[in-house]
């Protein structure tokens, strides 16, 4: 890693402010430069004391960065991406890559034609109890993983839908907008998915789109995962209140993920093993607590962006993992509409209306 690697922010939202300060405080990182449109968000963003604009080409033409972030709404990824890399700038997207997976194969594919790392910020994977439990799994400690339970629930209050009036509309449901990052680490930990069952209910607050949804993931391995995603249950059970990755959210002792193998089970984010003295539930089942790194994964994020940018290391959540895991949300949005299975092998034929899927309705999804 060179000791002034300049990166600039693309967005000075709340993740955007997040990763300047990351690289304000990293002693071999430059934050290069600030772009944002919002004229308050602008204000703010010149606090950091470094060159602020309004234009993505014009800050690349004048500043020349090593690396960029894209932090912006979710719509504005796929023509800020193809700038980046059309400039030849290693970029890290803020999730999800795109609005729909059709962008995200854009994204991908220039990126692998150009040579330009592309990374996607699911930072959950750089979280010390993540390594920590896919560390273990890998090692065999839980034998073969079988089953995940998932859960998402939490409650979204009427203000959040107030200021933004889009979040309210069909396609920006907890399905689009949440489920994308417990969608990623279940794949992180239990592979490719081939297909899906999902189902989702209707608004009680009466806004177009859905706010609650259950999906079942068959694996190529063999695990099937149940997840649920809720905006409008007040529970302790969402990684937000139990990784503490985030202190605006209220810290709860709970879990949200449970694998289940078969020589043994492990919670997340506590960290629990559980093994009978032997195979056997008449014998006695106990647990044992795994150790990990608390460290800040957005920090660890920027220091391997780092090491992108230099052609230290390969990207850890490439653009392909980027699009696998939208690829995923698209079909538990299109099974719960449509109360079909959905393999994952035919979801761009379905997507696209092409002959292999000419039996299902076109994907309709937006974020």
């Amino acid at each position: 890693m060179s000791a002034d690697t300049r990166i600039a922010v693309v967005g000075f939202g709340l993740i955007g402010r997040r990763h300047a300060e990351v690289i304000r405080g990293n002693p071999a990182l430059v934050l290069a430069a600030i772009v944002e449109t919002e004229p308050e968000a602008q204000q703010a963003a010149r606090e950091f004391s470094v060159p602020v604009y309004a234009d993505l080409a014009e800050m690349i033409a004048e500043q020349d960065p090593d690396g960029v972030v894209i932090a912006t709404p979710t719509p504005m990824h796929l023509a800020q991406g193809l700038t980046c890399i059309e400039a030849k700038k290693p970029t890290l997207i803020e999730k999800p890559i795109t609005v729909a997976s059709k962008d995200a194969q854009k994204l991908t594919e220039a990126a692998r034609l150009a040579s330009v790392p592309l990374l996607i910020g699911h930072h959950r994977r750089h979280n010390g109890m993540v390594k920590a439990a896919r560390a273990a799994i890998e090692s065999g400690v839980i034998g073969t993983v079988r089953a995940v339970q998932a859960t998402c629930w939490f409650y979204k209050p009427d203000g959040y839908f107030a200021v933004a009036p889009w979040r309210t509309r069909k396609g920006a449901g907890p399905i689009s907008v949440n489920l994308v990052h417990d969608v990623d680490l279940l794949r992180h930990f239990c592979g490719e998915v081939v297909s899906v069952q999902a189902v989702a209910v209707p608004s009680q607050r009466g806004f177009e789109n859905e706010d609650l949804a259950t999906a079942i993931l068959c694996f190529a391995s063999g695990a099937i995962a149940n997840i649920s995603v809720s905006d409008s249950i007040v529970a302790p059970w969402s990684w937000e209140l139990t990784s503490r990755e985030n202190p605006a959210y209220p810290a709860t002792s709970e879990s949200c993920y449970l694998i289940g193998g078969s020589k043994g089970g492990l919670s997340l984010p506590d960290l629990k093993v559980w093994t009978h003295d032997t195979l056997d539930w008449w014998t006695p089942i106990s647990a044992r607590s795994l150790t990990c790194s608390m460290r800040d994964p957005l920090v660890t994020q920027m220091e391997h962006f780092a090491r992108v940018i230099a052609r230290e290391e390969a990207p850890f959540i490439s653009g392909m993992d980027g699009l696998r895991s939208l690829e995923v949300v698209e079909a538990v949005a299109l099974s719960s509409s449509t109360g079909r299975e959905i393999l994952m092998e035919d979801l761009p034929e379905a997507e696209s209306g092409s002959s292999k899927g000419a039996d299902k309705p076109p994907l309709a999804v937006s974020a």
